[in-house]
């Protein structure tokens, strides 16, 4: 396999065997906690965007259908052949047999994930690819096959999915001709383009002008965490979504200080030079529906989208926060979590308000930092590889949270919260995150973190199975940690990430204890969604 990612993925992978019972899987789907998303209040809302929302959920619905290709295979099929409900309820959770958490297969009959998912044919080798001259291979939206004599070929994804990709199109279509928003419908019209050509530099801009709906649609080929093997396939997901008016108006006094957000990031300046378009701007939303990738496994809580590079040095990029989605999840499993693994004095420090603030800051650090190496290595993703996602990843988790605890201390935050409760919070939701396991970018990013807290002497895990933490150490720690990894980021020191994600990158005997305490006092690991 081509790195040390791979390597992991492969080892978290490997115990194939090790399929569970149906009472095992049954505790298997508690780690989610069911949040039921509520019909929303469409008062102010016409007969028109009523509809509108009505059609972006049908095109959602066909998104799903390609993902389940994308990851698996046919998931209608494999769905209506499990006979056990727990099974079933796990497979649709997770898009297949494989857990999102630790990787194991949790049904029988199945071998481990491929690495790349269903990007890539199953005996591709790394030699392979390497010796393969296509100029297409690497895009994000193309797919790896062979032809009938063995040899590879390239496959873009409107051709591959042809079917539920016209029916999408249709659906947008139809919420085109309805919508009164004059920028709703260019952003659709220049979306079906986007879907017919994986070309989406113009829908993306449309989509980032597209500042004057209190409806949102965020539809397409999303992330490439499911490629474990390149890091460049992006996964099809959507997002419906229902902006609040007036959380966003306060969010984006804070886009006109993304410039100067850049120039605070710590390390030589020279590592986060990349200046991000003007127009940038930030969303406060709800949830109303989510599908494919964004519905897989543990949910998100905010994007910085588009991750189209260019897009984002020409553009800007648009930072949506979900309201719905982080109040659910600090309830049911960052408050727990204080309040079962911190020292008492600690627990007070857990802070609703804080872990908002936190997850605006990271959304918008996703944003910041570099994009294009220093030194002619190409884009970050592809000078790092498959560590490339890990580190973008640890990278935004912990300048995001510098960020917030020094606009917190510097008093830029109406919030009634202090530094002491940023980091306290951080510290939480890390520790937390750990549960997501080494499956995938998420949750070995999470673990390279705690770790570098743990070695640091940011965080110290007491024989009491508590925690105390060490505010100065965990501030140092963010900064040296941030500056790390933007030089890494901006001279694509693919051996440095290599070397980061072996010595960080495994969970060690303090996260199993911990793992531990949170499933015997019934903590789950993330939330589910159901709709009214």
């Amino acid at each position: 396999m081509k790195n040390i990612t791979v390597v992991l993925s492969i080892l978290a992978l490997a115990v194939v065997s090790c399929t569970r019972n149906t009472a095992n899987v049954e505790r298997l789907v508690e780690n989610y906690a069911l949040v039921t998303i509520p019909a929303p209040d469409l008062t102010g809302i016409t007969d028109n965007g009523k509809e509108v929302l009505r059609l972006y959920r049908m095109a959602a619905d066909e998104v799903d259908k390609i993902y389940w290709q994308q990851y698996f295979g046919d998931g209608e099929a494999f769905l209506a052949s499990l006979p056990d409900p727990a099974g079933k309820l796990y497979a649709g959770i997770n898009y297949g047999p494989w857990d999102r958490i630790d990787g194991k297969t949790f049904l029988p009959g199945y071998d481990a994930k491929p690495a790349g998912a269903c990007f890539y044919p199953a005996d591709l080798t790394a030699e392979e690819f390497r010796a393969w001259n296509d100029p297409d291979k690497n895009s994000p939206y193309t797919l790896v096959r062979r032809g009938e004599d063995g040899s590879l070929k390239t496959v873009w994804y409107h051709d591959a999915y042809a079917e539920p990709i016209a029916k999408i199109e249709e659906y947008l279509h139809r919420a085109a001709d309805v919508t009164i928003k004059e920028s709703v419908r260019h952003y659709l019209l220049e979306m079906i383009e986007g879907l017919k050509s994986d070309n989406y530099y113009d829908a993306y801009k449309a989509w980032l002008e597209m500042n004057d709906s209190k409806m949102d649609l965020v539809i397409g080929p999303i992330e490439a965490q499911d490629d474990a093997l390149y890091g460049t396939k992006a996964s099809y997901g959507a997002y419906v979504l229902l902006k609040n008016l007036q959380r966003t108006e306060e969010l984006n006094a804070l886009s006109a200080r993304i410039p100067e957000l850049q120039d605070l990031l710590p390390g030589d300046p020279a590592n986060h030079a990349f200046v991000p378009g003007a127009e940038s701007d930030i969303f406060s939303c709800n949830v109303l529906y989510c599908s494919g990738y964004t519905n897989a496994g543990y949910k998100v809580i905010g994007i910085n989208f588009p991750y189209d590079t260019k897009v984002q040095e020409e553009l800007g990029t648009r930072t949506i926060i979900f309201d719905n989605i982080i109040r659910e999840k600090f309830n049911r499993t960052v408050h727990p979590v204080g309040s079962a693994l911190l020292e008492e004095v600690y627990q007070p420090h857990v802070d609703a308000g804080a872990f908002y603030w936190i997850i605006v800051f990271r959304e918008i650090a996703k944003g910041l930092g570099v994009k294009e190496t220093v030194n002619g290595k190409g884009t970050v993703a592809e000078a790092l590889a498959g560590e490339a996602l890990i580190l973008e990843k640890a990278k935004s988790n912990v300048l995001g949270t510098w960020l917030c605890a020094q606009e917190a201390e510097a008093y830029h935050i109406t919030a009634l919260f202090q530094k002491e409760d940023v980091l306290t919070t951080f510290v939480t939701n890390t520790i937390r995150s750990t549960r997501f396991g080494a499956a995938d970018p998420t949750g070995i990013a999470n673990i390279v973190v705690y770790n570098y807290l743990l070695e640091s002497k940011a965080i110290t895990w007491n024989p009491s199975g508590r925690y105390s933490i060490d505010y100065d150490k965990t501030w140092q720690a963010l900064e040296d940690l941030g500056a790390e990894i933007l030089r890494i980021q901006a001279h694509g020191d693919v051996e440095a990430a290599h070397a980061w994600v072996a010595k960080y990158g495994v969970a060690g005997p303090e996260s199993l204890s911990d793992k531990r305490v949170l499933e015997n006092a019934g903590i789950p690991v993330d939330i589910r969604f159901a709709y009214e």
